[in-house]
C-alpha cells in the first residue's frame, strides 16, 4: 500500500535463493540492489557503498544480523542507514531483540511477494499508511447512492514502519480491514483498537474482525469507560448470548482492555493523547504524534454555533489547541450548515464549524468523515465543494479531502 522512489539497497543472506528472491523483488520495484551471501565481508562492503537501506537475515554464520546491525548503529557513517531484519524465526522475542539492536523493520520468512516490497518501502520512507475502512455515521448504507464513498461505518487504520497497527473504532468497516489483513496472510498481528465511544456504529462489527479468532494475534482495546461500565463490559455486552452467538471467551487471539480518560500516554513507542469530546455520553478524540507528524481522530463531536446557548468558546479553544498543526484531522462533518439547523443537540457538527476549527488550528489536511446515512454520494460531493469554497474564501492553507472506503493516504 506504499509507493517509494528509487533507493540503493544492500541485501545480505547466506541463503542464495533467498538473497536472489529479495533482490529480484526490490529491483522489480525500481530499486538499485546489491546482494551478498557472505556476512563476514558485508560490513566493509556496506561502509564502502553507503546504501540507503540494508536488508539482512537474522541467522547467518560468521556475523549474524544482530551483530551486523550493532556494527552499523555504532558507526557515525552508517548509523542513520535503514536496517530491515528478515528471519524465519517467528518468535516475538527475536523481533523485539532486533528492534532493541536498532533495526527499523522485521519481516518474517517465508517472504510474501505481495507485501515484502511494501514493508521495505514503508521503512525507507518512514511513512504512516492511513486507510479509511468506513466513513459513514449512525448506520451502514447500501445501494447505488453510496457507491463512491462506501456505506460502512467508522473505522480508520494507521500502520507504521515497524508494523505497529492502530485501529480507530470498530464500525462495520473493521470487517473489511480484517479481511484485508487475512488476505495478506499476516501472522502474529499486534494491534491497538481505539474506541471513541460505545455507540453501535463504532463497535458493532468488532465481533466480525477475523484476526480476533486467530491464535498468535494480540489486540488491546482502549477507550472511554461509561462511569461504572468498563470498556471490557461495553464490548462484551453486545456479544451477550441474547444478542450474539459468540462471546469474548471464543476469541483465539489474546485480547486486553484498557480504560482511558483524558490523558497522554505511550503506545508501542508512539505518543498518543486523548480528549473528551462534545457528544452524548463519554466520547474520546485521539491525537497521534509520530516523528514530526500528527494525526487527529475527532468523531463524534458537536461544535455548537456561536448563536447557540450551548456554545462554549473554552471548549473550542481547547479542541483547537489539541489539534494544533496536525498533518491530518479526521473529524465529524455530518451535516451541511442548512441541515444542522434542525439537528442541534444530536452530537454532530456542520461543515461551517468544521472549517472554522481546521483553519484556526492550522491543520494541513482536513478529512471529512462520519457522513449522515441519508446523504448520497452527490450530497457528500456537495459538502466537499462547500468546504473547499469556504477554505478558499478564508485564504486558508488547509487542504480538504473526502476519503472513500479503502482509500489510503501516506503521511
Amino acid at each position: 500500500m506504499s509507493n517509494c522512489s528509487k533507493h540503493n539497497i544492500y541485501v545480505v543472506d547466506d541463503d542464495p535463493a533467498s538473497a536472489d528472491a529479495m533482490k529480484a523483488l526490490l529491483e522489480a520495484a525500481g530499486h538499485d540492489v546489491t546482494s551478498s551471501t557472505d556476512s563476514t565481508t558485508a560490513y566493509d562492503a556496506i561502509l564502502e557503498t553507503r546504501p540507503d537501506c540494508v536488508v539482512a537475515n537474522l541467522m547467518m554464520p560468521g556475523v549474524d544480523g544482530l551483530q551486523l546491525c550493532k556494527q552499523m548503529r555504532g558507526s557515525d557513517e552508517l548509523n542513520s542507514t535503514k536496517f530491515v531484519m528478515v528471519s524465519s524465526k517467528a518468535y516475538e522475542f527475536d523481533q523485539n531483540r532486533s528492534f532493541e539492536f536498532g533495526a527499523d523493520g522485521y519481516i518474517r520468512k517465508p517472504l510474501n511477494p505481495e507485501t515484502f516490497v511494501t514493508r521495505v518501502n514503508r521503512v525507507l520512507t518512514d511513512n504512516i499508511d492511513m486507510t479509511f475502512w468506513g466513513v459513514r455515521g449512525t448506520l451502514p448504507v447500501a445501494g447505488d447512492r453510496s457507491l463512491k464513498y462506501g456505506g460502512s461505518t467508522s473505522c480508520v487504520s494507521l500502520e507504521f514502519p515497524k508494523q505497529q497497527l492502530f485501529i480507530f473504532d470498530g464500525g462495520s468497516g473493521i470487517k473489511d480491514l480484517g479481511d484485508w489483513l487475512m488476505s495478506q496472510q499476516r501472522k502474529r498481528i499486534h494491534g491497538k483498537i481505539f474506541i471513541s465511544h460505545p455507540h453501535w456504529d463504532h463497535i458493532n462489527a468488532i465481533p466480525f474482525f477475523a484476526p480476533l479468532y486467530l491464535q498468535g494475534n494480540e489486540f488491546e482495546i482502549l477507550g472511554a469507560n461509561q462511569g461504572d461500565t468498563s470498556v471490557r463490559q461495553l464490548i462484551s455486552a453486545q456479544m451477550d448470548g441474547v444478542y450474539f452467538p459468540i462471546t469474548l471467551t471464543e476469541f483465539a487471539a489474546r485480547v486486553y482492555f484498557r480504560d482511558l480518560e483524558e490523558e497522554e500516554f505511550i503506545v508501542d513507542d508512539i505518543n498518543v493523547k486523548s480528549m473528551l469530546l462534545s457528544h452524548p455520553g463519554k466520547c474520546l478524540g485521539y491525537r497521534v504524534d509520530y516523528n514530526g507528524r500528527a494525526i487527529c481522530y475527532i468523531t463524534d463531536n458537536e461544535l455548537f454555533l456561536e448563536t447557540s446557548e450551548f456554545h462554549s468558546k473554552h471548549y473550542e479553544d481547547k479542541l483547537a489547541h489539541f489539534c494544533r498543526g496536525a498533518d491530518a484531522l479526521i473529524t465529524d462533518s455530518t451535516y451541511t450548515d442548512e441541515e444542522y439547523a434542525s439537528k442541534e443537540g444530536w452530537g454532530h457538527s456542520c461543515i461551517g464549524k468544521v472549517i472554522e476549527l481546521a483553519d484556526n488550528a492550522e491543520i494541513k489536511t482536513l478529512y471529512l468523515f462520519h457522513h449522515d446515512p441519508d446523504q448520497s454520494d452527490i450530497d457528500i460531493d456537495g459538502k466537499l465543494e462547500m468546504a473547499s469554497k469556504e477554505l478558499a474564501k478564508r485564504k486558508s492553507k488547509t487542504e480538504v479531502k473526502c476519503p472513500q472506503v479503502g482509500q489510503t493516504f501516506m503521511l
